[in-house]
């Protein structure tokens, strides 16, 4: 009995101990979560990022994320992993596993409680980790792309291999991992890569001689920075640019009619080529409009977010496609500046990263108060008179105004000059309501007014402005409009006594002359107002007459100086000339903000739709980045700015990343889209963040001077070929042990073909170029237009002058991988498909470039032998080796055969009775077929 008690006596202790200790665990944690009982947790350090997060992304964040919320529970943030959920419990609670539901629930031998639901349950491995991670305090931290880089120590790596830091950093990785780098390449291979890179083009044959005889140590160097100089630089990164500015001649939707902003293309060829820091460069196409005196470049480079689509079909509703722009605009900017994929948190907040569904709506307050209105006309457009006679008129009021001063203090001193030229802020007819026969229909392109109709817009700010301007087109009849205040029988502030416009046309079907009415621009004077009022437009005629008012636009404005001095008639008569003027003139859409008087209200979509308006936000960003504080204007330049503020985590390095992707054909973060937790983690990211430090601190956003030191590099001057091709530990190239060998892009393919061939044009800029297609391509419903071959050495231009249409693009070049445009594309995705050799093969841009470069040997030889080794050099820029020149003259050969047997065949191929042209033209074909000469390598 004795021996039992002191049995019992002993477990009672045990077990006393054991609550004691389990005590411990319990309380101690929740003192201080970070500090773990010295011996209790055992093992290596779990890292979030590296242990914990892609477990959650990939198991647990479906459910418990931006998008659900199962049980309260999130894991997105922090602090919601860490609150109490809907059960009352805390899904984890740090340094307290017994605590801490989520291990619990991942442990639960019941499957209907055991997390994941109705998936696999996790593996012993991932319930450690998980474990442990609690144990060890269940420290968050942030993805590595959302902190700032840090400054790197370059590695001491003193291989005779290595020329520069890049190497050192690369070299690094290769001895980590076992590699050995290639040696550097041949100068052959090395000038026609280089070329390509910088240029976009093959090397001229004199490049390469001079190269090859240039023995002095910086020969290299000396290639990369005349290189660099070259105007073609400009075209080749303006065409890389365009892909993510989605940049496009036509509207896009259904009708996909024309539109004119080519300029915008040349604005991005003359900043490459001048060398724009790259911090200027973004800024002035997200807000050149709202520098203090904003020049036509600066303008024209806004047009980077005018290439949004624009929806022409009749019926659709004008805000839902301006909303629809604005959202792209949203998408595209952090996309392309960012490398975030801000298009999930439209509807919900981010699946995977910490990223709200406010913070969506806070950067679209950026970019919803500009004019723009998705209508016909596309306005705002910057105008550029053409005729000497408008231009004359325009320097006259602007003499003008210099002279006599603006008569409102407010105003800017270009403030006419603008009217003029941009012609904001108009109040297109979506604002209105047109009352027919006491039911309201919202305007679409146009709003009218009739004997019974009237038309009014709501809540209009008069700010002592004493004209009103509008675009009619007044059928035949006799009456006035009147505009009056607040009801329709409201105080009258202006009237305009119709007087239709008319023309005259010949009507080919009667064969008489028909008189038709066109839309013109009238200004009438008005009173001068302040405040909120709604305005009225109604027709007050003469009884019985049928007279029907379209309007395209209303313009408050205020009058020209000097009304009372001699003279001002004419300058006012010019004024309304210019509007109404049908000389020759460029428009090009631009982005302009809206006066502080007509802004918008940002509100959140609800799961978002814009037809669901939810609560106001004003200007900001996610609260992961930097902060958007006080020193930041909350408009798009503050936006710029905040991008590139020293705090920002991605600008430099979503740059970096994109100018070594051209020239190694992979990131070092190889989505180039997302530099998010779903993304790819870099492989090098020490290099990554030591080159985005580079970029922007120490050469100051300089994009021609980061290039040159890649492009110096041993990194990209090794060779490429494989050290054993049936065994390669590295398919992708990741480690960089080999140099880039990629095919040419779309646009590369069609150039290099005219250059080697003798018929590519070197003409820059202007509007856009219609090559040679096939028949039948634009086919287009609603839409008349034509694709009209152009003439002489238009049609020989650079693919990046091709008319590019969203529904219908270049076919030839559609084949290779380039985008519809439609979308902003951060990265093209090489394929290889047998349409492509059809292409290269048959297209007749193709043939008529093997033709020339077939006639081209034919004047300069006359043996078979030296006629196909030129023709091998001037397509591969290289000698001809004995095995291939044997293949060639087989190919010759046979190709004399067939036409021995086939002579109708030689004129259908090259249009005359040439049997040696003929010949030469196949092996040129052929040629211009091989791998060799679509790939940079």
């Amino acid at each position: 009995m004795r021996t039992q008690r002191k049995y019992i006596t002993y477990s009672f202790s045990i077990l006393f101990l054991l609550g004691l200790l389990v005590w411990i665990l319990r309380v101690i944690p929740l003192e201080n979560k970070h500090q773990i009982v010295p011996g209790i947790v055992l093992g290596e350090r779990v890292d979030y990022n590296r242990d914990i997060r892609p477990i959650v992304n990939n198991k647990c964040i479906a459910c418990h994320g931006g998008v659900k919320k199962s049980g309260g529970f999130s894991l997105l943030f922090e602090e919601e992993a860490l609150a109490v959920n809907e059960s009352g419990k805390r899904a984890i609670v740090p340094g307290n596993v017994w605590k801490s539901e989520l291990i619990n629930r991942i442990k639960h031998q019941d499957p209907e409680y055991r997390m994941p639901l109705e998936e696999e349950p996790l593996s012993e491995e991932e319930i450690e980790l998980f474990t442990k991670w609690v144990n060890q305090g269940a420290v968050w931290d942030d993805h590595w792309a959302y902190k700032p880089p840090l400054a790197q120590e370059v590695p001491d790596r003193n291989n005779p291999w290595v020329i520069n830091d890049i190497d050192r950093f690369v070299m690094q990785k290769l001895e980590e991992k076992e590699f050995r780098p290639n040696p550097l390449s041949d100068r052959y291979s090395l000038i026609r890569r280089l070329s390509f890179d910088t240029r976009g083009l093959p090397p001229d044959l004199d490049e390469v001689q001079a190269y090859l005889e240039d023995s002095s140590e910086n020969a290299y160097e000396k290639l990369v920075d005349r290189f660099l100089d070259s105007p073609a630089y400009g075209e080749k990164w303006a065409a890389m640019w365009m892909d993510l500015a989605r940049y496009a001649d036509s509207k896009g939707y259904e009708a996909d009619r024309p539109r004119k902003i080519w300029k915008y293309r040349d604005w991005l060829i003359q900043a490459f080529n001048e060398n724009m820091p790259y911090d200027q460069f973004v800024t002035e196409q997200l807000a050149g409009d709202l520098f203090s005196n904003p020049t036509d470049e600066n303008y024209i480079a806004t047009a980077f977010h005018r290439n949004t689509m624009n929806n022409d079909e009749g019926g659709t509703d004008n805000e839902e496609f301006r909303v629809a722009a604005v959202l792209d605009r949203v998408n595209t900017t952090w996309s392309v500046i960012q490398g975030t994929t801000m298009e999930c948190v439209q509807c919900h907040s981010h699946p995977y990263d910490p990223i709200r569904h406010e913070d969506y709506y806070r950067s679209l307050a950026f970019f919803n108060q500009t004019a723009d209105a998705d209508i016909p006309s596309e306005a705002p457009v910057l105008i550029d008179f053409k005729s000497e006679e408008d231009q004359e008129k325009l320097k006259r009021i602007q003499t003008w105004v210099s002279q006599e001063g603006s008569q409102q203090k407010e105003q800017h001193p270009d403030y006419f000059t603008r009217l003029i030229r941009l012609g904001e802020a108009k109040i297109h007819p979506h604002y209105f309501e047109q009352m027919d026969k006491g039911i309201p229909v919202k305007g679409t392109s146009t709003f009218k007014v009739a004997s019974d109709i009237f038309s009014r817009t709501r809540n209009l700010p008069f700010v002592g402005e004493d004209r009103i301007m509008f675009k009619v087109r007044a059928e035949k009849g006799k009456g006035k409009i009147s505009f009056r205040l607040d009801s329709l029988k409201g105080r009258e502030i202006g009237s305009w006594n119709v007087h239709p416009k008319t023309k005259t046309r010949f009507n080919e079907e009667t064969k008489e002359d028909e008189t038709y009415s066109v839309m013109e621009v009238i200004s009438i004077p008005v009173k001068p107002m302040q405040g909120t009022h709604d305005l009225y437009l109604a027709y007050e005629g003469v009884e019985g007459e049928d007279l029907t008012c379209t309007f395209e636009w209303v313009l408050l404005h205020h009058a020209l100086p000097g009304e009372e001095k001699e003279g001002y008639e004419k300058v006012e008569k010019a004024f309304y000339e210019l509007y109404n003027s049908e000389e020759e003139k460029e428009t090009t859409p631009v982005m302009v903000s809206l006066p502080q008087r007509y802004q918008r209200e940002t509100r959140v979509f609800e799961k978002g739709s814009w037809m669901v308006p939810g609560e106001p936000v004003s200007p900001g960003v996610p609260a992961i980045w930097n902060p958007f504080d006080e020193a930041y204007r909350p408009d798009r330049l503050g936006f710029s700015q905040w991008l590139f503020s020293p705090d920002n985590p991605l600008t430099a390095r979503v740059m970096v990343n994109r100018l070594w992707e051209q020239l190694f054909g992979r990131g070092l973060v190889s989505s180039m889209e997302d530099f998010g937790s779903q993304g790819y983690a870099a492989t090098h990211p020490e290099l990554l963040d030591w080159l985005a430090l580079r970029f922007s601190q120490d050469l100051e956003w300089d994009i021609k001077k980061l290039l040159k030191e890649m492009l110096m590099s041993a990194t990209y001057r090794q060779s490429s070929h494989f050290k054993d091709q049936r065994e390669d530990p590295d398919p992708l190239n990741e480690w960089l042990a080999r140099g880039p060998r990629l095919r040419l892009t779309a646009e590369q393919i069609r150039d290099q073909a005219l250059a080697v061939s003798g018929l590519l044009s070197e003409k820059m800029g202007g509007p856009s170029v219609m090559p040679e297609q096939p028949e039948g391509i634009w086919q287009v419903v609603y839409s008349g237009d034509q694709w009209l071959t152009s003439k002489g050495e238009d049609k020989h231009r650079r693919a990046l002058y091709t008319f590019w249409r969203r529904t219908s693009p270049y076919p030839s070049i559609i084949a290779f991988d380039a985008p519809s445009r439609e979308f902003c594309l951060p990265k093209r995705i090489a394929t290889n498909t047998p349409l492509q050799a059809l292409v290269t093969l048959n297209d007749p841009v193709y043939l008529e470039a093997a033709i020339a470069l077939g006639r081209k040997v034919l004047e300069n030889y006359t043996e078979d032998e030296e006629r196909l080794a030129l023709l091998y050099s001037l397509a591969m820029r290289r000698g001809i080796d004995p095995d291939k020149l044997g293949d060639l003259r087989r190919l010759l050969r046979q190709s004399q055969s067939y036409f021995e047997i086939q002579p109708d065949a030689i004129c259908q191929l090259v249009g005359e009775e040439n049997k040696e042209l003929a010949v030469y033209t196949v092996v040129a074909n052929a040629v211009m077929n091989l791998d060799e000469f679509l790939m940079k390598s």
